[in-house]
Order: C-alpha cells, then structure tokens, then sequence
C-alpha cells in the first residue's frame, strides 16, 4: 500500500470516528423523522410530529443519552467505512492518473467535473458501503429501539450501497468543483466550511435514496421493494422527511470531521516522508 493510501485510510478512520461524536444527536433525529409517514385517508391527512416534537419526545423517554441510541455500532463501523471511502478514492485517483494521465479540463464534463473524480468517488461510495451496511442496519433499529436478529444484518444492504455510491461521488464532485472555482478567483475556505457546503449539496442531492434506505432497515416495511418505497414515499410527500436534521448533522459533523481529517493527514504526512 502506497504511503498516501495509508494516510488517506487512517485519516478517514479519524473522520468518521469524529463524525459520529459530533453528529449522533442529530441522525438519531434524522432516523426517526425518516420513519415518520405521512397518512392520508378519503377524509383526512394525518400530518408527522415537527422535528421540535420528536426532540423533545426523545428526550422525555431518556435524556440526552437517548440522543446517542445506536452510536456504538457507528462509532466501531463509522471510522471504518470513512477510511474505506476515502482510502479506496485516493487509491483510485492515482491510479488513472498513472495509467491514463492526468484529465485536461478540455475533457470535463459539462466544463467543471473530472470523469477521474467521478469514477473513483463512485469506487469510494462502493468501499464505504461494503462495510456500512450491516453497521447501519444495527445503527437504525438501536434508535428505533426495535428487535433484531443476526439474519436481519443485511437488510438494505442493496439500499445502503447505492445510496453510497452517489452519495460520495456527489461529495467529491461538489469538492473539485468548488476547488476548481476558489483557485480560478485566488479565494480560500476552511475545510469546515468546504466540507460542509459539498457534504449537503450531496445529501440533498440523494435524500430520497436515505429515505427508502432507513425505512427499508427500519421493519416496518417488510417485503416491500425499494421500488415500492420510493413510489410511496413520492405520493405521501416524504421524498425529503428528515432533511432539516440531516443537513443540521451533515454541515457541522462533516465540518468538524473534516478539520480532524486535514490535520490527520498533514500530521501523516510530516511523520512518513
């Protein structure tokens, strides 16, 4: 393994293990929203609680620990698939570049994305993935306080890879493009707020796929298509429930995470070369 695959690997453990501290509350938040549908009758719709009414139902129930249900099972997978998303892009980036070259902005799409950044973000989604799946499923039943079996592990996995795999690609997208656009104006910006800004343009960008992921994992949706739930999410109107808290989690865990991943990996740097 190249010394900056084994930064960009340690670095992304650091990351998510940063992100589940300073995120949970607000995922919990986020899952249970999620959950929430809305019913419609001949004669009535029964609207969700607000987000201020889940909050403060979590809290009567248990406090500010109820806030952090199903953080372990993140806190043991979230440094692990982070390392997995990043380590497996910043393998792949070097890799076409040797083989292929560099890509001249003349070959960008639409005059702004890196067909590299595309591929190897995609690649990086798939790696997370592969080891979010069974972690996530554990994560969304521990915040439902719902039951579950070994056999259930894998339940979404489908959804949790796809919903990777254009998540972090989108992630790393938004990255470069705005990396392209602050170099083209001699302009700069803290991580935090990079990391920030380009974490929720991604997340909104594949909240239905979080959707349909979390009610797949949830149990209450058994035997029922990814399909299916997408279609039923789209005629209740619950293709963004949960948005509010996941962009609230999103821009400041992956903010703060992104500070500890840049000053990881500069540390590494110093230490390895």
């Amino acid at each position: 393994m190249s010394t900056i695959s084994l930064e960009s690997f340690i670095a992304g453990f650091a990351y998510g293990g940063t992100t589940v501290l300073v995120g949970q509350p607000f995922e919990t938040l986020k899952t249970l929203t999620q959950v929430q549908s809305t019913t419609t009758t001949a004669t009535l719709t029964t609207k969700s609680p607000s987000l201020l009414q889940t909050a403060t139902t979590l809290y009567q129930s248990g406090g500010i620990k109820a806030f952090y249900r199903g953080g372990v099972p993140l806190l043991i997978g979230g440094g692990l698939m982070r390392s997995a998303q990043f380590g497996v892009y910043n393998s792949v980036v070097p890799t076409l570049e040797s083989h292929y070259g560099p890509t001249p902005p003349s070959a960008y799409y639409l005059g702004c994305v890196n067909p590299h950044v595309v591929f190897a973000g995609w690649c990086g989604g798939i790696g997370r993935g592969l080891v979010e799946g069974p972690f996530e499923m554990v994560k969304v039943r521990r915040q439902l306080v719902s039951g579950w079996k070994f056999g259930d592990v894998f339940q979404g996995f489908g959804a949790t890879l796809f919903r990777n795999s254009f998540l972090f690609s989108s992630f790393v997208i938004y990255m470069d493009i705005l990396k392209q656009q602050l170099h083209q104006h001699d302009m700069t910006l803290s991580p935090f707020l990079k990391a920030g800004l380009c974490a929720n343009l991604a997340w909104f960008s594949v909240w239905p796929l979080d959707v349909v992921k979390t009610r797949r994992q949830s149990g209450k949706y058994e035997g029922r298509s990814l399909v299916w739930l997408l279609k039923d999410a789209m005629r209740k109107g619950d293709m963004y429930r949960g948005l509010s808290a996941g962009m609230l989690r999103s821009f400041i865990a992956n903010g703060v995470s992104m500070e500890v991943y840049t000053a990881v990996e500069r540390e590494l740097k110093k230490k390895l070369h």
